[in-house]
């Protein structure tokens, strides 16, 4: 895993007035590592629909499709992937319901993340890095300090284990401070940052989105490349 991690947040697109499918469509165009739905007030069955319509979109583009928290939504939909917080389930229960599906784990602190590591995860997410406004109680930041903490445990236990899976920075990413992190972490778990500006019209909002996925990923290829990156001009036509 390594680049963008998408989060496709059916509240932060609902507030947009954006299509959760065609937001994905766009973004899994990007070419991201990997593609979570975060449906964390959505009823169960709204969950699974979600999940089941984005599986075959991210099949077709090659990227995991990670469902967040509900293990047991995981399993019924068939995702690549589940993804639980300190306050979702906890590893065990999640393996217990999906046993066969991988599992990624974010972390606030080092002794959560060496928590979460003796879990032998899939991944494990780190953060947050600056201030996030995706959650009503964020975590303190930890800064990049503190994701160069992360980094070093995660070392240290692939040192010890032969386990090293990849850390996933979160919190407060963008696109201009991608360049600073693309070094330490293996990806970066962005939500706000990829909602288009809201006077652009539905076509060229999506193609927004797409570029934006795309300046990511390569950050990752060549970090100085987007130290003074800006996304290339859209047309406007149907605004």
């Amino acid at each position: 895993m390594r680049g963008l991690y998408v989060i496709v947040d059916l509240d932060a697109l609902a507030m947009r007035g954006l299509d959760p499918e065609a937001f994905a469509s766009a973004a899994l165009a990007g070419a991201p590592c990997a593609l979570q739905l975060r449906a964390k007030r959505s009823p169960p069955e709204i969950t699974v629909a979600w999940l089941r319509t984005l599986k075959p979109l991210c099949a077709a583009a090659g990227v995991p499709l990670v469902a967040n928290d509900r293990p047991d939504l995981a399993a019924v939909a068939g995702v690549d992937m589940i993804h639980v917080g300190q306050t979702d389930a906890s590893p065990a229960l999640a393996r217990m319901l999906a046993p066969k599906l991988p599992l990624g784990i974010s972390t606030h602190t080092p002794e959560q993340l060496n928590g979460a590591l003796r879990a032998m995860p899939a991944y494990v997410a780190f953060g947050p890095v600056w201030r996030t406004t995706s959650k009503a109680m964020p975590d303190p930041e930890v800064g990049v300090a503190g994701l160069k903490q992360a980094a070093r445990l995660v070392r240290h236990h692939a040192r010890e284990t032969g386990d090293a899976p990849p850390l996933v920075a979160i919190g407060g990413v963008t696109l201009d401070r991608v360049a600073e992190i693309a070094g330490i972490a293996s990806a970066v778990a962005v939500i706000s940052d990829l909602l288009p500006p809201p006077d652009l019209a539905d076509d060229d909002a999506y193609a927004w989105v797409t570029v934006r996925v795309r300046h990511y990923a390569a950050a990752f290829v060549d970090p100085l490349r987007l130290s003074s990156a800006s996304l290339p001009e859209i047309p406007r036509e149907g605004r």
